[in-house]
Formats: C-alpha cells, structure tokens, sequence
C-alpha cells in the first residue's frame, strides 16, 4: 500500500510540474508511514514540508496543490486531506485493502516474502562462543536472533550464509587443557592446587571422568606438556560436539563451522599483518607489533603481535574478517554480545584500512538475559562455573518458547526470561498466546467442515460483508505483513515479527470473543471463515521465520 500511496504522490508531482504548479527541482527523499491517530487516516506522507524550502511556499499551500492532483484520480484512495503543518493523510477505500486477501491466497506460506535482496550475498555469523564450555542462556538469545536473521534475510531475497567460528587458538584453550588435567589428576587421588583462572564447572569434571573412563590411567605417565596438548584437543572436541547437539536441539543449524586454526595453518593471520605492514598500518614499538586503529577512530591504537611473539585475539580477527569478504560477501553480520561493544571500532577500522566499503559490516550487539523464577532472580555466576545451560532452559520451557521469547525485545535491550511465564498456557506467556490463536483459528475450520462449510476462495467470498471496524482493522493488519518482513530484514530486528504476531493474534482473540464465525448465514460464514485463516496463514508464516512451530491442536 506505501508503495502505492509513492506512486500516486510521484505522479502528481510530476504533473504539478508539467503545469507549471511546482518546480521540484530536486525531489526530497519523503516518509509514508501510519499515523499514530487513525481518525487522520491510514497514510500520511511529508513531502509537502520538505518541499517547502525550495517552492518559497507554505507547506499547507504545497499539500494542498499535490492532494489536487490526487484526490479522484485513483480507485485505492477514497479521501485526501491536509492536517497541522501540511502532512497528507491519505484514506483508502475499503476495497484497496482486498489486493492483500488476493496475495495472501496465491502466494500461501511464501506471503510476506520479497525479493528487495535480489540475491546479494550475506554472511551472518553468530553464537560462536569458545569451546570451553557449554552454552548458556545468553548464548541462546544470540542463537534465536542469529538463526531468525538468517531466516528472515533468506525470506527477502538474499543468499544467506549462517556460520560460527570457532576460537580454539589461545591462552584459553591451554587454561581448558590445564583445568581437565588437573581434575583429571585430583580423581585418580593426585595432590593438587587449583589456579584461579581455570575453568571451574562440574562439566570440566565430567570431562575427566569421560577421559578416565576411556584411558585410565595414561597421562599420568606421559611428559606434562604432552598429556596437556591431547586434553586440550580432546576436551574442546568434547564440547563442541555438545554445542552442536545444543544448537540442533534449538533448532539452529549452521553453513559452516570455521576453525580459527585454519587461519595460522594457511598463513591468512601472517598474510594479513604483512598486508597492514605494506600499507604502513602496522608498526613495532616496545618490542610488539601495533596497529595503527586510532587512524580509524578508536581511542587507541591495538597490538597484534606481543613483546613475546605471540599474536593477539585481534591478529586473528583481522585475518578472520579479511578472509570472509574474500569469499565474496557483500555483506557481513557479526552478532556479539554487548560487553563487546568497545571491540566494534577495531573491526571496523582494520575493514576500512583493507579498502572494505563500511557499510559492507554491520554490527549486532545482544544484552544480557535476567533469568527470573517466578519473579526472582536465578543466581548465575560463570566465575564460579555454576550458570544455567541453553540446555537445561530448553528442556525445562521447550525450544519454542525459549526461541519466542528471546525475540520478544530489541537486541540492544536487556531481557527478563522468566521461567515460569515461559511455562504457564495463559496470556501471560507470549508464545503461548500466539499459538493457541493458530491452533484455535484450526479447531474453528475443522468445525466449520464438519458443518458443511469449507474453506472459500477469494472469488467465492463476498468481502463487503466484512464491514465491522475489527475486521477491516484485521484485514489492514494481515495487508501489513510483507511490509513488516522487508522492514525486518533491512532492519536486522527480528522482533519487529514477535511484536507484530502478538498484536495480531490480540485483535483476532479480541475478534471471536465478539463475533460468532460459523452463523447461520452461509455467506458471512464463508467471509469470516476466509478471513480467519488469512490470520492463520500469516501467524505460520511469522513464527516459521522466528523458528517456531504453529501448532494445530494445544
């Protein structure tokens, strides 16, 4: 309908200036959206204002010239009026909104979909946590917005590419190894002094379990250096395995698993310090190898190789993110948490300095999650290696409703996850909320064909009987949803989705409490009987792109 409502606006611009009415010199880049106030219409646009500077006349004056050319002139428009400083709000005949039914119908499970992405490659790399140890319940908001991205970019046209990295290089792979070792050595009765900075979870001692349970005694006879570098290499292996179990679990499965240790074994990391060197952005002082990242905003400039000559984590992402866009993404989105907002500059700067267009690289930053029981905080302490599991939420709430809930708020906001709402089958819980109007909107059509009446197509319906303000605001709503989509893909904010489906499936229960479906007049049952599962198909196809399932019965 926006795009409709330009169309209109663009023509009469083009007419006033062919009549000599307006100049429009250069044509401003004007916002469609939805008025707050529905009395003022469903559009209004601000062309008028912006055009005002350069017409040398009021707004109102300049609205009211571009309505003239409008009003009448199109079936989808039914009145034009001019409000406050010269906004056009734009009424559209009832009939306008019947296009969205017809698409809705032909186009079934793929309604929504576009292709304003029109194939460009993308790369969204997320999760990516160190395996260290298992996920946990933040892992797994990055997760649901990761994978959901990934969906929803795909459902608008782009060549979708999901991946995780690996870090398996670094001091904390070898505190891994160590942690193992030592647990490992304390079960067979060993004398031991664990350090602080090793890993502390009961999971680092069922490793040692697994690893005496599978080769006894073994390490205790072997140099130290050598028992250290397999148990490293068998504990991470361990708990990768564990991740993707997790992850599969959540319903998330990935394109590709990069090892950061490919980067060293084909030389990318020495290949691209060589490449910052060449371009005199990299230079040694006090023994270590800089990069020049206050040239590029950051507040300092970053080491990449250490006095001892060992590289940096950042010596590895600037080899890492090189080589992505050498598999020819043209865009790359790297999902973080929040406490790695202070790293976004050092990116972005080295992307610059390697001729990478800035907005190639883009950023999500995903806050902490407050688990609640109840209402009350769940101690959570990584420190002390006592935290809740992604996997211990998903059995405990189920998949759907961890992954709804995840992507109920924008990333950047924190999120209270409450275990027990997770839980509860009332409207308290949100997921809870939008399935069972799915699956109630399938009992009322399994009801309907036990009474003869069948599921009607367009042509087979009479649409002007669905005249009540709830359903025409139903049927602006389901029009709503293609919009909503491409919104969400540009956006990259997939809770613009979760939000959109929670105040659908509000209208619709607000609906039936009010109006009986199934009648005894054949064709309003037919109407309200099309329109229902209009809402159906759009609630599948919404927490399909969230990852969700839409059950039928509950």
């Amino acid at each position: 309908m926006k795009q409709i409502i330009r169309e209109l606006i663009d023509q009469a611009l083009g007419a006033c200036r062919q009549d000599g009415l307006l100049r429009v010199s250069e044509q401003p880049a004007y916002v469609i959206e939805a008025p707050r106030n529905k009395d003022h219409g469903d559009f209004a646009a601000n062309i008028a204002m912006l055009l005002a500077p350069q017409e040398k006349k009021s707004p109102r004056e300049i609205a009211q010239i571009i309505a003239g050319k409008i009003e009448g002139k199109s079936a989808v428009v039914s009145r034009v009026e001019i409000a406050g400083p010269g906004f056009i709000n734009f009424h559209l005949s009832p009939g306008a909104w019947y296009a969205g039914f017809q698409e809705l119908e032909v186009q079934g499970d793929r309604f929504g979909s576009s292709g304003i992405g029109k194939g460009e490659k993308v790369q969204v790399e997320f999760v990516s946590a160190n395996p260290t140890g298992p996920l946990h319940v933040g892992h797994g908001r990055g997760a649901a917005l990761g994978d959901a991205l990934a969906t929803i970019l795909a459902f608008a046209g782009y060549d979708v590419q999901r991946e995780y990295y690996i870090n398996n290089v670094g001091i904390q792979m070898q505190n891994l190894g160590r942690s193992v070792y030592l647990r490992y050595l304390e079960l067979l009765k060993k004398e031991i002094v664990f350090p602080d900075g090793l890993y502390r979870g009961d999971y680092i001692i069922d490793i040692a379990k697994e690893v005496i349970l599978k080769y006894g005694k073994r390490f205790t006879e072997m140099p130290e250096a050598e028992a250290l570098s397999f148990l490293t290499e068998f504990s991470s292996s361990l708990i990768l395995n564990g991740i993707k179990d997790d992850l599969e679990q959540f319903g998330v499965q990935f394109d590709n698993w990069f090892s950061e240790k490919v980067l060293f074994e084909r030389g990318d990391v020495q290949s691209s310090i060589d490449e910052l060197k060449a371009k005199d952005l990299a230079y040694e002082h006090d023994g270590a190898l800089w990069f020049r990242t206050t040239s590029f905003g950051d507040e300092k400039d970053r080491v990449i190789i250490k006095e001892d000559g060992n590289t940096t984590y950042f010596a590895s992402d600037i080899a890492y993110h090189r080589e992505k866009f050498s598999r020819g993404f043209k865009q790359v989105i790297d999902i973080w948490g929040a406490d790695h907002h202070g790293y976004v500059p050092r990116i972005r700067g080295v992307l610059t300095a390697l001729g990478i267009p800035e907005d190639a690289f883009t950023v999500i930053l995903v806050q902490m999650v407050n688990l609640l029981r109840g209402g009350k905080p769940v101690a959570m302490s990584t420190r002390s290696g006592e935290f809740v599991t992604l996997r211990e939420v998903i059995q405990e709430v189920g998949k759907d409703a961890a992954r709804f809930i995840f992507l109920t708020r924008r990333s950047d906001a924190q999120l209270d996850f409450d275990l027990e709402v997770a839980k509860k089958q009332s409207d308290e819980n949100p997921v809870y909320y939008v399935q069972y109007g799915h699956a109630r909107i399938c009992s009322i059509i399994a009801y309907a064909q036990e009474k003869n009446v069948s599921l009607p197509v367009f042509q087979d319906i009479d649409p002007g009987l669905l005249s009540s303000p709830e359903e025409q605001e139903i049927i602006k709503k389901l029009a709503q949803f293609p919009e909503v989509v491409s919104g969400s893909a540009q956006s990259c904010e997939p809770h613009r989705i979760a939000i959109y489906l929670m105040e659908l499936v509000g209208q619709f229960h607000s609906y039936y409490a009010k109006y009986r479906v199934i009648t005894e007049e054949l064709a309003m049952s037919t109407a309200r009987l099309y329109l229902i599962n209009g809402i159906r198909c759009v609630l599948k196809n919404g927490l399909a792109l969230l990852g969700v399932t839409a059950p039928e019965k509950m």
